[in-house]
């Protein structure tokens, strides 16, 4: 009964696992060049039980349903908010006072570790958010645990946190350090989770977080730089990645401290991803602005890719930013109804094609309309009968499907190399476009509209000549767009554009994003785009229908399109399965580039004829140049792995030669 703070003696676990094939394949499911797309939850407003006086789900009344529900949209993995103890709802988690003890709310922990059984068996990876950060002041808790400032500093200005009015860590205490770091292997090993996202790094990696002048002490160098909290969590990341089990830390982290996510022994902090706090803010702030007035801030979308690859990021659309006032991510676009919903699908589908693992807070898949309140359920009746968030919810779960079979949206999410802008500077027409890359021959081509306006005849220079298959396009009416696009399909012409000696001529949807896929060499052995990163094919559920909400509910259903694909996957004439591509489109042909003050190229040469323009272009980046060999330096490759990578002679020429040596036709 109240104050329900008594300590209980738990027996040890008597549990039996059953995911074993999970975690011996784990390390396997999670590294930098797999797709993870995470789902973050409050397991205590998820949904719950309006007829029973709104009461919580059970850890395992939530295995079932979750599980069910992470599989039918696509996640990969999901994050629990904080699981350990505590006394306060209101701090969803963050103010923990029992780190050692899953929260009694939803049942034992033998519950727990049911759920946690549950989503593995259904392939889904499990994170959990751990605060080692601060500890709420209560009389129960390890404040003053034997009177004295035993885990905490005794100084406030080092022990005292004045946002939070909890307490911090003594991190130069071994004791307390090798507690925090005993808790989080324990959760690891003894309830299987796949890995730990830090809370509020920030806070514990500064003195002066949240502080005026002379409310802190400088460091013994004179620095504001917390160097015990430091050392604590170089350890504690050390300690996690020698167990060997493939469980990784992620670190919410907002400041621009150097190398978060590299490892300890290259003088990095040792965590395996860090959030992208800066690339968040930005691209929200874009997105509530009137078209309009984006021109004038197109440098919103543009500058994460100054820093985008010093980390191994992920992109948050988290908890943080449906509270305190800023509404959901649907109020928070701008425009009337029919722009919020468009201008959110193209943002979803910005996420899902930037370079970056990604992560999505419960509702935000189905666009709730309201924000977030801990104490209720989310609106499932919105999925359940309202077809405008049936139709984002098909949108983010057909995004996690490509996001998953295509491996160049995944594979070099965290590699500069699989990253190119096509344009990045078209602020007057507020379009946005580049190239993703994998580890097999190919190209993906994302083009974002962030306009109401429909763009005719947008030419688009691309690397690589032939026919692109449309293979996802946010307007579609399976989506709730106005089915703005290009057939499906479209083929390149011998029109330089972009520094590139071909260009596709494209309709671009009003507020609306496009992904084509390029045609692939004859020679390639795995198909880039028909096939997820393993080589198998992928679930075939015809995308026209939604599942029932965890409430249980029948849930409407808009009409099957053809051969059973997703509506928003190709646009008219839908392509008949596998990559719908050519295999007889690639041409060998060697690019050159255009010649000076020549806006246009020259028609595509032979290989034995690539001479003439003075410039040949490098088919890795797009650029002319006088000779490659040098340049290819740039891309970690010689002469021999360029013409291997395309399928060229060994006699292709690096080196262009004079005008007037090229052969007549």
């Amino acid at each position: 009964g109240p104050p329900g703070n008594a300590t209980i003696i738990q027996a040890p676990s008597t549990y039996t696992w059953r995911d074993q094939a999970w975690m011996n394949q784990r390390a396997g499911n999670q590294p930098y060049d797999k797709p993870i797309s995470i789902y973050e939850v409050h397991l205590a407003s998820w949904r719950r039980k309006p007829e029973e006086d709104n009461r919580r789900l059970t850890y395992r009344e939530l295995a079932a349903q979750l599980a069910d529900y992470l599989r039918d949209t696509g996640f990969t993995h999901v994050e629990l908010m904080p699981v350990s103890e505590h006394p306060f709802e209101g701090s969803w988690g963050y103010q923990p006072v029992g780190l050692f003890a899953p929260t009694h709310r939803f049942g034992e922990p033998d519950d727990f570790r049911f759920l946690v059984d549950e989503l593995h068996l259904a392939g889904i990876g499990v994170f959990m958010d751990w605060v080692p950060g601060h500890f709420p002041t209560d009389d129960h808790g390890l404040g003053r645990f034997d009177g004295t400032a035993l885990y905490e500093h005794d100084d406030p200005r080092r022990g005292f946190h004045p946002d939070w009015n909890t307490l911090i860590y003594n991190y130069g205490r071994k004791e307390v350090t090798n507690f925090l770091i005993a808790n989080a292997i324990y959760w690891l090993e003894s309830f299987h989770l796949d890995g730990l996202r830090v809370d509020a790094v920030a806070s514990m990696l500064y003195h002066d977080y949240a502080r005026q002048d002379g409310e802190w002490i400088p460091n013994h160098f004179g620095g504001k730089e917390n160097l015990e909290a430091v050392e604590f969590i170089k350890l504690l990341n050390s300690k996690v990645y020698e167990l060997g089990t493939g469980a990784i830390t992620i670190a919410e982290e907002s400041t621009a401290w150097p190398m978060v996510s590299r490892p300890v022994d290259h003088g990095g902090l040792g965590f395996g991803f860090k959030w992208n706090m800066g690339w968040m803010n930005d691209t929200i702030s874009y997105m509530r602005k009137d078209p309009i007035h984006r021109c004038h801030h197109h440098n919103l979308l543009t500058f994460g890719m100054l820093y985008g690859f010093h980390e191994n990021f992920i992109l948050p659309l988290s908890h943080d930013e449906v509270v305190h006032g800023k509404g959901s991510l649907l109020d928070q676009m701008s425009g009337d109804s029919w722009q919020k919903f468009a201008n959110l699908r193209t943002y979803y589908t910005f996420l899902w094609t930037y370079p970056g693992k990604k992560i999505l807070f419960m509702g935000c898949e189905f666009a709730q309309g309201r924000q977030w309140n801990h104490d209720i359920s989310l609106d499932w009746h919105l999925l359940n009968g309202v077809p405008q968030h049936q139709e984002i919810w098909r949108l983010v779960r057909d995004l996690n499907r490509m996001y998953a079979e295509i491996p160049s949206l995944h594979q070099k999410d965290n590699d500069p190399s699989g990253f190119e802008w096509i344009e990045c500077n078209d602020s007057e027409n507020s379009v946005l476009s580049w190239i993703r890359r994998g580890n097999t021959p190919g190209e993906v081509v994302i083009v974002c509209n962030f306009t109401p306006v429909v763009r005719h005849h947008y030419r688009l220079g691309v690397n690589i000549p032939g026919t692109y298959q449309e293979r996802f396009n946010s307007d579609s009416h399976g989506y709730g767009g106005s089915n703005t696009g290009n057939g499906g399909e479209v083929t390149t012409e011998a029109i330089g554009a972009h520094g590139r000696p071909h260009s596709l001529s494209l309709t671009l949807p009003p507020l609306g994003a496009l992904v084509l896929v390029s045609p692939i060499p004859p020679s390639a052995s795995v198909p880039i785009d028909s096939t997820s990163g393993n080589g198998t094919s992928t679930d075939t559920t015809s995308a026209s229908t939604v599942p029932n909400s965890p409430a249980g509910q029948p849930s409407s259903t808009t009409e099957e399109s053809p051969s059973g694909m997703a509506p928003g996957l190709v646009v008219g004439r839908l392509s008949s399965g596998g990559t719908g591509v050519d295999q007889n489109s690639w041409s060998q042909r060697a690019f050159n580039g255009p010649p000076p003050g020549n806006e246009e190229a020259p028609p595509a040469l032979a290989p034995e004829e690539a001479v003439g323009s003075g410039r040949i272009v490098c088919l890795v980046c797009g650029k002319p140049f006088k000779s490659l060999a040098s340049h290819l330096k740039s891309h970690q490759l010689d002469g021999t792995q360029y013409r291997d990578r395309f399928n060229l002679p060994q006699d292709y020429p690096l080196k262009a030669v004079s005008v007037g040596s090229r052969r007549k036709n």
